[in-house]
């Protein structure tokens, strides 16, 4: 924006115009134009970038208008005889009263710094000694003209030491100087320069000199105005603070001169007068002790940040509990000391932590976990741990008896499941939410090392889940065997699916509007696995593995492409007919991806398979934990023209509400109501419920699971068009598959086992 670029306007104007008046050229407009252009910048400046606060931006302006005053009435007055010819004088010491008023407001809001301002006070004590000798005192001396010439000759210096005093301060308080800060700086040391040209000349009872000299002024005035105009004046509202104010090789080339200088005028200067010795006695006293003050406060605040950093690196910056790194260290002592009853080891993780985290907010998901955890301190004993050692994860050690580890599992679980209040994030509502956890027990009987005892607890702790949450479990050595095979085949699965060593198996969906089932019109596609080494793996154990590494996606979209590639082949061949169609099954995780119907409408492009001749079978979770994202999902897939079926219809959350929201085409009822069908009339009514709210909504059924020609039977009377099961066949590779459609071979009679 043009705004953003007005500071390089001025910035040239004010530069040509000081080169100009450096060479004589049009001197008399130099300081009305760029003292004029400044005194706008710091007007108009802060209203453009919306600078807040305006107060010292203000004041600024003010001085910057003294400032110009000043310098043109004094070149108007300069000839004239005391005390007119003084006159100019008394505007710019109104502009260096305000120029410091508002510098110093700038540096009040930022907050004072100790270590900044002791820093900053040893610079100025040792300029303001170096200014006394080698300036004011001369200044003063001299003979023969007015008092109140005198003291402005010295008092310019002092003036310029208060505002050293202000710029070093704000240059030490902040750790980021951006560009507008850097101007404000720099116009500082350019009135300081300016300032010393005149002191210098002071020195021998001069008044006037070289117009080189008010060079800087008019350069200062430059700079200045730039640094209200640049985009960064808004940063100049709040510093970055120094958390430790280092003695830095760049703070120390600052100092160390100031410190050297009561030093090196002893040896240079003759010091007649008592006036000159106390200042430099009482100056490097006070630089002393100042130093002193300084280096007592680094040690003590390294300290503090030491101890600072030492909790912050062993406990939980949200509740304050030891986190995992400690947890770890007093679990180690406590295993080594004697005490009664032995080391026990609760792990809990809670149940229903993301749902208050999707429904609320994460602050909310925040005091929740922070309410957790006082409940937990507060209810154990003083001497039992507790730590936060994960998100929603918590662990408990207590040297205790069996009988009262009992009792503390039971105080933890009790302590958890109260009911707590939550807010939502910015103005949502209070409400009041009950969580629970799956909580595993260790005793420490036969471990030597903390992580080998919070190992066995986090898998009784998984176990706990898997058997339903909310509860908890005692770890035994089974589960570590459990674990251990666990993980050996995850790693086979993963060497499995980046191989593409798995097969498929097709399993027949037939007809059964002809009461027999003869005809077959589609497929399920189902992944099969055979280990190396433990042979065949079902797919209950590895599918689940697979979801639990983040394999399912992959392993997913393989099958899928491979399947609708296999569709096309017998198409081709003349296998199936137009009308066959193959089912796959989608995993949740594969829906949360938003570019998933897009993979879809490649394969079936690529294998030339029209988009109706696939079906995608999903869970009825995703229909109910499914977000906007996977709704808009299943709507694409729709549009493309792909049907998309309800697996295991019945044994979830099954709603006529689900069943319209989202665009399903089918359902297929699981294989548990299937099962019992002639000999349970409850689940014939389900099926025959299923069928109504089926027809209902114009949705295709598929009867899974069907074993005997009896649950046959029942399925042409309760009018189930479509079903799969033994009775037809087992799920066999695709040659096979191909080899009994070609023969039309049929199995009447269950072959025992199931596969599907």
């Amino acid at each position: 924006m043009v705004r953003d670029r007005l500071w390089m306007g001025l910035l040239g104007i004010g530069l040509a115009a000081s080169a100009l008046w450096a060479f004589d050229v049009f001197p008399g407009l130099a300081f009305p134009l760029v003292g004029g252009l400044s005194a706008l910048a710091w007007a108009a400046g802060p209203r453009l970038h919306d600078v807040r606060p305006r107060r010292p931006w203000r004041l600024l302006t003010a001085a910057a208008l003294f400032f110009l005053a000043g310098i043109v009435v004094r070149a108007l007055v300069i000839a004239h005889p005391y005390p007119l010819g003084q006159l100019g004088d008394a505007f710019s010491i109104c502009g260096f009263g305000l120029f410091i008023a508002g510098m110093a407001v700038f540096l009040n809001r930022w907050g004072i710094n100790r270590h900044a301002l002791l820093d900053g006070l040893i610079v100025c004590i040792g300029a303001a000694i170096t200014s006394a000798l080698l300036f004011v005192l001369p200044a003063i001396a001299i003979s023969g003209r007015p008092a109140l010439v005198s003291v402005l000759a010295g008092g310019y210096p002092t003036l310029d030491i208060v505002l050293l005093l202000l710029g070093v301060n704000m240059a030490f308080t902040t750790a980021v100087r951006q560009r507008s800060f850097q101007f404000l700086g720099a116009m500082i040391l350019l009135i300081f320069a300016g300032d010393l040209g005149y002191a210098i000349i002071g020195r021998h009872g001069e008044l006037t000199g070289s117009r080189l000299l008010d060079l800087p002024f008019l350069v200062a005035f430059t700079i200045g105005g730039a640094a209200a105009l640049h985009p960064t004046a808004k940063a100049l509202a709040q510093a970055t603070p120094l958390p430790i104010q280092a003695w830095s090789p760049a703070r120390m080339l600052i100092i160390g001169p100031a410190v050297a200088a009561p030093f090196l005028l002893t040896v240079l200067l003759p010091h007649e007068t008592p006036l000159s010795r106390w200042i430099l006695g009482a100056g490097g006293a006070a630089i002393v002790a100042l130093l002193l003050v300084r280096a007592s406060d680094a040690v003590q605040s390294h300290a503090a940040a030491q101890r600072r950093f030492e909790h912050q690196a062993t406990h939980d910056p949200l509740t304050g509990l030891p986190n995992r790194r400690l947890l770890q260290l007093m679990v180690e002592r406590r295993l080594t000391e004697r005490g009664t009853g032995d080391v026990w080891m609760f792990y809990l993780d809670l149940d229903g932590f993301k749902l208050v985290n999707d429904s609320w907010g994460h602050p909310a998901g925040d005091r929740l976990i922070v309410e957790v955890g006082a409940r937990l301190r507060h209810a154990l004993p003083a001497e039992a741990t507790v730590a936060r050692v994960g998100g929603d994860e918590f662990v408990v050690v207590q040297r205790c008896t069996e009988p009262e580890a009992m009792a503390g599992a039971r105080r933890i679980m009790e302590c958890v499941e109260r009911p707590l209040l939550v807010v939502g994030g910015g103005e949502g509502p209070t409400a009041e939410v009950v969580v629970g956890a799956s909580m595993g027990i260790v005793r420490a009987d036969r471990h030597d090392t903390a992580e080998a005892l919070m190992r066995d607890a986090d898998t009784a702790m998984y176990q706990a889940k898997e058997q339903g949450r909310n509860r908890w479990t005692v770890f035994d050595a089974s589960m570590r065997d459990a674990v251990r095979e666990r993980v050996e085949i995850e790693v086979a699965l993963r060497a499995a699916v980046a191989q593409e060593q798995l097969a498929i198996a097709y399993q027949p969906i037939v007809d059964l509007t002809d009461g027999l089932g003869t005809s077959t019109v589609g497929a399920e596609a189902l992944v099969r696995w055979e280990h190396p080494v433990r042979g065949w793996i079902g797919p209950n154990m590895f599918i689940a593995v697979a979801e639990d590494a983040n394999l399912i996606s992959a392993l997913g979209a393989w099958v899928l492409r491979e399947s609708v590639l296999q569709l096309s082949r017998w198409r081709d061949k003349g296998v199936v007919d137009e009308d066959f169609w193959m089912s796959v099954n989608v995993s949740p995780r594969q829906l949360g991806d938003a570019t998933f119907p897009d993979r879809v409408a490649a394969i079936l492009a690529q294998a030339r398979v029209p988009a109706r001749n696939l079906v995608l079978e999903i869970t009825e979770s995703v229909m109910v934990e499914g977000g906007e994202l996977t709704e808009r999902l299943l709507l694409r897939l729709r549009e493309l023209g792909v049907r998309i079926s309800v697996d295991d219809f019945g044994t979830g959350f099954s709603a006529l509400g689900y069943l319209r929201r989202h665009p399903v085409t089918g359902v297929k009822i699981d294989r548990s109501f299937v099962g019992g069908l002639g000999a349970s009339t409850e689940d014939e009514e389900i099926v025959r419920a299923v069928v109504a709210m089926s027809s209902a909504l114009s949705l295709a059924v598929v009867a899974e699971g069907v074993e005997t020609t009896a649950q046959r039977d029942v399925l042409v009377a309760l009018k189930v068009p479509l079903a799969q099961g033994w009775l037809w066949g087992k799920a066999v590779p695709a040659s096979t598959f191909a080899g009994r459609l070609r023969s039309r071979e049929r199995v009447g009679e269950p072959v025992g086992g199931r596969s599907d």
